[in-house]
């Protein structure tokens, strides 16, 4: 844009001198803050007081839009509400502001407002600033009641995020009694039913927005109620370290994490409830496992909620765990595994986020149906990215879940056994590991030939001792002996017997376990298409009532503007028989002036030539008395210069002359003297 002004420069608006405001980090720079539709200035009064300084929002190209005018007509009846003010504006048009934006062109519809003191959300978040409880409290409590408050009025903001709540409760300067500890900005998207719908729409903030929702645009009744919820999840969090440290960033969470069994989300969630109670953790858990945005608890639950928080459990709340404890935090949710599965997972090597992330998820899960299935498909999953180590310990907290000798018992032994030798290979020299020497078929039979042979020894010494019996006892010796083979032979086909027969009852049990799983999962399968169908058909259902509503408010809206262009139709066409009845009666006027004027002309013209026929008559009679008394005194040439003057005055209305007294008699004496000299001119 080529409006770049600096710090001191004046600019004139609506009759009022601002002065473009230093920024407090750089003073050689204007005081500006960047957002997605434009850049907001800070101006000041010149004889304002600094609470009462205004911002000057300046519009990228795409965003100047003329209905701008017509939407803050309408915002200016929600000015009132607490953390609203900035719906008290002025748009500079160019009826009123025509010789400003003639020399800045990029203040076209650019809008002037309140400017709000203190801090972002979005800056608390980036500075990792640890708050107080009382503050996270104070915090909370003044957001849900200015979404409460635009929910009574119909009005949702539309793209509520970090950047676009002010703390004007970290405020260095200081504010008027009353001032709202949180106010709203960037409220351009702001949906009313009383306003149109904007031409751009956006579909929400990374680390705000519900993933399960449409994102071609965010503009309903109900659009801020999720992120609202994240939110106030992020204040009442930020007053335990744990929380704070654990932020992705810009937000605490990361976009790809929204809606899902993610690690932050269960620290989060396990400190609200430490901290907050029960009832929060369910409205915040609400909108997490929300399926749609008219499903997330109201700004008035939370309100009624966070107003029921007493001072004294702020400020048992306040007090700092034991080291011990924040330690096992982030295996908060391992609390529901069983002591050995938790000494698994509480070995000397730190998990990885990604595997914490997995074993919380599956912990928080457990006593649900399929939670193994879900841990063993993760377990593939992390096998298929090429992460043996993260796959091996999903394995090892999911061994202790499954029942021994069932096929998923064998099938994560064996996974198990496999992960360990692509991690801890072999080397030549290691032997292979033989099986338990006391299952062994070689120890049943050596052992058995043990005891034969200890039991011919001691017919050995007495052979020794008399040689008398020798062949005797060498005798009893041999069919000892044999009596040895035979029951190690006898023992060792019996064991062969009952392992066999052992191996058929695992194996029927196997199978029976296995259509049982199945069963249980075709079950769960049905049941989840099921579940899906149902919300399916309740999100089809919301969309389509959403659909008839809007389609009933732009109905209503177009006969609205066609009640109203029929209206300034008739207006004009009665304007314009105004207009040419005017005009009528102007021309009407105008030729009765221009007749009179005429008559009157011609009524002078008529008197004039009256007056001067009688002239011309006196001349006549006298220029026949001259050619009479020339003819009579012998002057034959002055009588016919005479009587030519005669003719020549009479032939210029003949008419008139001849029908006044005698003058018609002495024109034919005149016409026959002209005509003969002779002729003598009587005495008239």
């Amino acid at each position: 844009m080529s409006f770049q002004p600096n710090p001191g420069d004046e600019l004139i608006i609506n009759g009022t001198a601002y002065v473009v405001g230093r920024h407090p980090a750089a003073p050689g720079l204007a005081y500006a803050q960047a957002g997605r539709q434009g850049i907001v200035y800070q101006l000041n009064a010149k004889n304002g007081a600094p609470h009462e300084a205004k911002a000057l929002k300046v519009f990228f190209p795409k965003f100047r839009i003329p209905a701008m005018v017509y939407q803050s007509e309408h915002m200016e009846a929600y000015g009132d509400i607490p953390g609203l003010q900035v719906c008290k504006r002025d748009v500079l048009t160019p009826e009123r502001n025509g010789s400003l934006i003639a020399e800045q062109p990029d203040l076209l519809y650019a809008v002037l407002m309140p400017w709000v003191h203190g801090m972002t959300w979005f800056d608390c978040l980036t500075d990792q600033r640890q708050l107080e409880a009382s503050d996270s409290l104070a915090l909370a409590r003044a957001l849900a009641g200015i979404g409460s408050a635009m929910e009574q009025k119909g009005l949702a903001h539309c793209d509520l995020s970090a950047p676009n709540v002010m703390l004007p409760f970290f405020s260095e300067v200081e504010l008027p009694e009353g001032t709202s500890a949180v106010e709203l900005v960037d409220v351009e998207q702001m949906y009313s039913t009383k306003m149109d719908r904007p031409d751009a729409l956006l579909a929400g903030s990374p680390g705000y927005a519900a993933h399960r929702t449409v994102h071609s645009g965010l503009w309903s009744a109900y659009a801020d109620r999720f992120a609202g919820a994240i939110i106030i999840g992020e204040m009442l969090g930020w007053s335990d370290r744990v929380v704070v440290d654990k932020a992705w960033g810009e937000s605490y969470f990361d976009q790809h994490e929204m809606q899902t069994p993610c690690e932050r989300y269960f620290i989060l969630r396990k400190s609200l409830e430490s901290r907050w109670g029960s009832k929060v953790v369910e409205l915040f858990s609400r909108a997490w496992d929300s399926q749609d945005l008219s499903s997330c608890p109201t700004f008035g639950e939370w309100l009624v909620v966070l107003n029921a928080v007493t001072e004294q459990e702020i400020s048992v709340e306040a007090i700092e765990p034991e080291p011990a404890a924040t330690e096992t935090i982030e295996s908060a949710a391992v609390g529901g595994l069983s002591s050995e599965a938790a000494s698994s997972l509480s070995a000397p090597a730190p998990l990885k986020t990604e595997q914490a992330a997995l074993l919380n998820q599956a912990a928080l899960e457990q006593g649900e149906r399929g939670v193994t299935d879900k841990l063993f498909r993760q377990a593939r999953d992390l096998e298929q990215q090429n992460k043996p180590a993260a796959a091996l310990e999903v394995y090892r907290s999911l061994y202790h879940f499954v029942e021994d000798g069932s096929p998923l018992h064998v099938e994560v032994s064996a996974a198990i056994t496999g992960l360990e030798e692509q991690l801890n290979p072999m080397t030549p020299e290691q032997p292979e590991k033989t099986k338990a020497w006391y299952r062994s078929k070689a120890f049943i039979v050596t052992t058995a030939a043990a005891v034969v042979l200890l039991a011919a020894g001691i017919p050995a010494v007495n052979i020794l001792a008399d040689q008398s019996n020798q062949r005797q006892i060498e005798a009893a010796k041999q069919e000892e002996a044999a009596k040895a083979a035979k029951a190690a032979k006898a023992a060792e086909e019996k064991l062969a017997a009952e392992q066999k027969a052992a191996q058929k009852l695992l194996t029927e049990k196997q199978r029976q376990e296995a259509e049982q799983q199945t069963k249980q999962q075709a079950l769960a399968a049905q049941k989840q298409q099921e579940e899906q169908k149902k919300q399916q058909a309740l999100i089809a259902q919301q969309v389509k009532y959403e659909a008839y509503l809007a389609q009933k408010e732009q109905n209503k809206q177009a006969a609205a503007k066609l009640a109203k262009q029929k209206a300034y139709d008739q207006q004009a066409k009665y304007e314009k028989y105004l207009a040419l009845k005017k005009e009528q009666e102007a021309r009407a006027a105008q030729e009765e002036a221009a007749r009179k004027a005429a008559a009157e002309a011609e009524q002078k013209q008529k008197e004039s030539m009256h007056a001067r026929n009688k002239e011309n008559v006196l001349q006549l009679i006298s220029l026949y008395n001259k050619a009479y008394a020339s003819q009579e005194g012998g002057s034959a040439a002055k009588a016919k210069s005479f009587a030519k003057r005669f003719r020549s005055l009479y032939d210029s209305n003949p008419s008139y002359y001849r029908s006044v007294g005698e003058v018609g008699y002495r024109a034919s004496s005149i016409y026959n003297f002209l005509g003969d000299t002779n002729f003598r001119l009587p005495k008239i």
